[in-house]
């Protein structure tokens, strides 16, 4: 099957009520380790996420898949990618029972599906609570539901806004094993995080959005060492950054 990467943005930008919200933003994503995006509040991290896996359409500009040349909403890329909220969406159903629908909506034949449901709570660390009810679990062990019912999806790029943003401690360091987990099985992360040591521990490069504009771009190391921009250089040490 042909990757349906590189993803490219191309001057995109997205108004709402005649407010632009993201001004003639271009990107190239390719395979390889994390990309994460950060920047204030506002400054279109979340909404970037969202238009580039197909849930809302830019205003103006352009997303396409160019490994088959494809926009986002195209049947051929929606079982590809899968994308992960802050707060997790569960279903009414047992945590193996919510890998198991999201399995059969993507059409696995139900030969395939047990055995997948189990592989992946396994490596979530989820098979003790594969009965128990989704909704009833803590917030660390939803957001490893719902990282573990997207992995098992086997998509090659996946969308993560803030998934670790309303977790403790302990279940942030799961959260993050897991990420680091599902990238090295050959999966593209896209993040967002307001976390400065989480993009330290996850990224391979960082993406700066400030007022809907991308403001720096660098490999994480020279990110945090030496950043280019007035902005990055404002950011990493604290300061309010107009969004």
């Amino acid at each position: 099957m042909a990757s349906i990467l590189p993803l490219e943005l191309c001057a995109v930008g997205f108004s709402v009520a005649g407010r632009p919200l993201l001004r003639d933003l271009s990107l190239r994503f390719q395979a390889g380790p994390p990309s994460i995006v950060m920047g204030p509040n506002g400054a279109g991290k979340s909404l970037t996420l969202r238009i580039a896996h197909g849930l809302l359409s830019p205003t103006t500009g352009r997303v396409r898949w160019l490994g088959i040349d494809a926009a986002p909403n195209d049947p051929r890329v929606r079982g590809l990618q899968a994308m992960v909220f802050e707060q997790p969406v569960l279903l009414r159903r047992s945590a193996a029972a919510n890998v198991d629908y999201a399995l059969s909506v993507a059409g696995v034949p139900r030969s395939e599906r047990a055995e997948r449901v189990a592989r992946v709570l396994s490596r979530t660390g989820l098979t003790a609570l594969a009965d128990r009810r989704a909704r009833v679990l803590s917030g660390g062990e939803q957001q490893r539901l719902s990282l573990a019912r997207a992995w098992a999806l086997e998509p090659e790029v996946l969308f993560l806004d803030e998934p670790t943003a309303a977790l403790d401690p302990g279940a942030t360091r799961a959260v993050e094993e897991l990420i680091a987990a599902i990238s090295e099985s050959g999966t593209k992360i896209i993040m967002t995080t307001h976390d400065l040591g989480q993009a330290r521990r996850l990224a391979g490069e960082v993406l700066l959005l400030c007022a809907g504009t991308l403001v720096e771009r660098a490999p994480v190391r020279d990110f945090f060492e030496s950043p280019e921009t007035a902005e990055a250089r404002s950011f990493l040490k604290g300061d309010l950054l107009w969004a």
